[in-house]
């Protein structure tokens, strides 16, 4: 959530701001009206308040001259004031109300170097790794190639639960639980992250804190019942809500936490996109990383956070490239965005493993998340940062596809082999 008094004191900067995201102006103008009706209010509380005061002064001295007629005369003139005043703060609270209502439907506002654009055409490639390989064969998608070799059953996954579910059997569960281990022992061990693991169902609070409610209600698994739970859609969701609410103190940060969880979403809106396979699923496996720092360290924790997604990537050797997600293209509670994109050869292009965001003061500023850098000091909200470290599902399928052979066998990654239980080759 943006702050009000940065809004209120830049509003034609935040409006440039949200317009390069693609974000209607309508908004902005019923903060500025709000804010006037607001200010006009105060006005008049205060003319009343000083007015009343000045009042009580004057009855006191008629009571001590002995001028009581005159003195109630002039409590019931003051009573009508009361009266006023009771109106006026009312309006005042329904002011503030509906100004924190139009925050919390702000997105964030971008950083000075993210590229502007209407969209992910304005998206600018920043590096990339690896050379993706030239096949001798025509290489199968992988869901040809996963079923064709028992790993892969999205027939009977569609039976049991619907579409875009899958089940995977064999070496091909062996493989995706060999990522997650994999992926979790790189963050813990080499590049400093806590695990934790944290629940599935979360209530609407820990929601509205990582800005998935109000905007992202339809995306959302909701549980039927009284207590509002739903589904996480992103280990994100826990793992910044962790310290909610909390002053944390200087010295306790950053805070680095990776996290395995399967994440749930319904893709409301995406229907006709990516049906084929294991691109986009209801329910999915995601390494998360999460990051809380000091303002002042966010752009560095930023690019660690991005090189060690990245490093994933490089060792289990799979071509990708990173790119800067334009305005028109970032999610909402990100203020810069970079998304690792995986070769894919059966499309013959790069598509999206990972994105890893800066998310600034947005998220914090919504779940109350403050440090104190010293004992005397002003609370100051954290910045927060997250990542798929990978997206687990999608860096299976980028594995079976760039490791196939011409028999329509898949090898393993050579960093896998010991967590496949002597599995080298899936054939």
């Amino acid at each position: 959530m943006l702050d009000l008094n940065y809004v209120r004191e830049n509003l034609e900067t935040v409006r440039t701001a949200l317009a390069n995201r693609n974000f209607p102006g309508e908004l902005l103008d019923k903060f500025a009206e709000l804010d006037v009706e607001r200010r006009n209010v105060i006005g008049e509380t205060d003319r009343i308040n000083a007015e009343r005061n000045a009042a009580s002064k004057e009855i006191g001295a008629l009571m001590q001259a002995g001028k009581r007629d005159e003195a109630e005369t002039k409590k019931a003139a003051v009573a009508g004031l009361k009266e006023r005043q009771s109106e006026l703060e009312k309006r005042r609270d329904e002011a503030d109300a509906a100004m924190r209502e139009v925050l919390i439907n702000l997105p964030n506002i971008p950083s000075d170097d993210v590229p502007i654009g209407s969209d992910e055409t304005a998206n600018v490639e920043i590096r990339r790794w690896g050379t993706p390989r030239e096949f001798d064969f025509e290489p199968k998608d992988h869901v040809d190639l996963g079923e064709s070799l028992g790993i892969l059953d999205l027939e009977r996954a569609t039976k049991i639960a619907g579409t875009r579910f899958a089940i995977l059997n064999g070496a091909g569960a062996r493989l995706e639980r060999a990522l997650v281990n994999f992926m979790l022992d790189i963050h813990t061990t080499e590049h400093g992250y806590t695990e934790t693991m944290p629940p599935y169902l979360v209530n609407r609070t820990a929601l509205f804190g990582t800005n998935q409610l109000p905007k992202f209600e339809d995306d959302l698994f909701h549980i039927k019942d009284e207590r509002a739970f739903a589904l996480i859609p992103t280990a994100e969701v826990p793992v910044t809500n962790y310290f909610a609410g909390e002053i944390l103190d200087a010295s306790e940060l950053p805070k680095h936490f990776t996290a395995y969880t399967m994440c749930f979403r319904s893709e409301a809106g995406s229907y006709g996109r990516d049906t084929r396979g294991l691109i986009r699923q209801h329910q999915f496996e995601k390494v998360e990383l999460v990051k809380l720092c000091m303002p002042e360290n966010s752009e560095d924790e930023h690019e660690r956070l991005t090189a060690n997604a990245e490093r994933i990537l490089q060792l289990l050797e799979l071509p990708y490239r990173t790119v800067i997600l334009s305005t028109g293209d970032m999610g909402f509670g990100a203020r810069k965005t970079y998304d690792l994109e995986v070769w894919l050869p059966s499309q013959d292009t790069y598509r999206e493993i990972s994105s890893c965001s800066n998310c600034g003061d947005f998220q914090a500023r919504r779940m109350n998340l403050r440090f104190r850098r010293t004992g005397g000091a002003k609370p100051e909200f954290v910045h927060t940062l997250n990542g798929s470290g990978l997206a687990v599902g999608r860096t299976w399928l980028a594995i079976i596809e760039n490791y196939q052979q011409a028999d329509g066998s898949v090898i393993i990654p050579e960093v896998l082999h010991k967590y496949m239980n002597g599995i080298t080759k899936i054939g």
